[in-house]
């Protein structure tokens, strides 16, 4: 038993069993503090699990300048967490868990056997030997009014109350709440002044208002080796060239979830319309060269099959955008094939996006991550007011933002009463 000389070990509560909040429970753990970790589902990980599902993408190997430029207006925000850990920090981390790393040809790094379930055992032992306690089933409330500090949960025991010298929150955006990332905790931080944005669908799909007899028969379909084109102000069309899925309500997939963030903003009118290459490898010379070569007898559904391999869901898309008199005129046809618009009227539901944008704004918060409404509460993740195109942008800032908390947490409990603030 400690003396009374002795001084106290800080607790540290973590609410949120993603990656922000493991890491930052990884981080108080090192430097000594008595870690709890709290979360709502029965398990920690979920939604990282479920990203694993197509091939653990971890981080990008690319340039440091191309890779904080994934993050648009927030790059400034979130570059200096990512100076403290970078996609190479990141990198040797999974290498110490035991989990040996590869990048692929698109410079996408991953782990060697591209499955995120045993990097997240491994993780969660090395956590528990550290003596990270774990709460599953415990879905924060809010706080006591009466007790200022203490923390309550849900449970299925009843309603609990704990009290920690600090609180490192990693609760999640808007996107898959069936994973636990259900946004309940904005008005728990709303009643405290903490300014937050807007939840929006990032990294998701968008609806377009396809015929029956279109969506019938090609939802479901991939676009393989397309481009997409966003029209700018000056005239000019920024082209992204990847792979896209139709669907029964629109289109998604890689390429669209790139470009979904300009996509969605566009969407503040009403309405947005990007262009659609169909045959991105082919000039439009080529392209028209080969529409307007005489095709005899045969239709143009098969002339254009015969001369550009046109047929599929290509082909479909060109008889349910055009006008009967566009699909016969050949030099408009040719335009189109390299300039196919199509109009989105929505983003998909938040819920099926692959993350969210909103959230905590940075403002809210100092260079630690610490809110300034509440002292002594840092957040983490998802839940701060960013978004970034999948290709382990995601990843590493979530990781990132939770190193970073997680160790300004620990400056925090750990300061002399004559420290200046963080």
């Amino acid at each position: 038993m400690p003396s009374s000389s002795e001084t106290p070990i800080p607790r540290v509560a973590v609410i949120g069993g993603g990656p922000a909040g493991l890491m930052a429970a990884e981080a108080l753990a090192a430097g000594g503090a008595e870690v709890d970790l709290y979360d709502a589902m029965p398990s920690v990980g979920r939604k990282f699990l479920m990203a694993g599902k197509g091939g653990m993408n971890l981080t990008h190997s690319e340039p440091a300048e191309a890779f904080l430029s994934r993050y648009g207006e927030r790059r400034v925000q979130i570059e200096p967490l990512l100076r403290h850990f970078d996609a190479a920090a990141l990198r040797a981390w999974t290498h110490e868990l035991g989990v040996e790393t590869f990048i692929g040809s698109s410079g996408r790094v991953f782990p060697a056997d591209m499955k995120a379930a045993p990097m997240l055992r491994a993780w969660l032992h090395r956590l528990r030997g550290a003596g990270v306690r774990f709460h599953m089933r415990h879905k924060w409330i809010g706080w006591d009014e009466a007790t200022p500090h203490a923390l309550r949960f849900a449970t299925p025991e009843g309603d609990r109350q704990i009290e920690a010298n600090a609180v490192v929150l990693a609760l999640g955006g808007a996107s898959w709440p069936r994973l636990g990332s259900d946004a309940a905790w904005i008005e728990h931080l709303e009643t405290h002044d903490v300014a937050l944005a807007p939840f929006k669908p990032s990294n998701c799909g968008f609806d377009i208002a396809w015929s029956e007899h279109f969506s019938s028969r090609f939802a479901g379909e991939p676009l393989k080796s397309v481009s997409i084109g966003l029209p700018r102000q000056d005239g000019g069309v920024d082209w992204r060239t990847g792979e896209c899925l139709l669907t029964s309500t629109g289109i998604e997939g890689s390429l669209v979830y790139a470009l979904s963030a300009r996509i969605r903003d566009r969407l503040a009118d009403g309405h947005a319309t990007f262009l659609l290459d169909l045959l991105p490898a082919l000039t439009p010379e080529r392209v028209h060269d080969e529409v307007t070569h005489p095709r005899g007898a045969r239709s143009m559904s098969s002339h254009l099959q015969s001369r550009l391999n046109l047929t599929g869901a290509k082909a479909g898309l060109l008889r349910e955008c055009l006008s009967r008199e566009d699909f016969s005129d050949t030099t408009r046809l040719a335009q189109r094939i390299k300039a196919l618009p199509l109009t989105v009227t929505q983003p998909r539901p938040i819920a099926e996006a692959i993350s969210s944008a909103g959230g905590v704004r940075f403002e809210s918060m100092n260079s630690q991550l610490m809110l300034a409404a509440l002292p002594g509460v840092f957040c983490a993740g998802e839940m701060l007011d960013w978004e970034a195109p999948t290709g382990g942008y995601l990843l590493t800032a979530c990781f990132a933002s939770g190193r970073v908390a997680g160790e300004a947490a620990l400056a925090y409990v750990n300061r002399k009463p004559d420290d200046a603030p963080l």
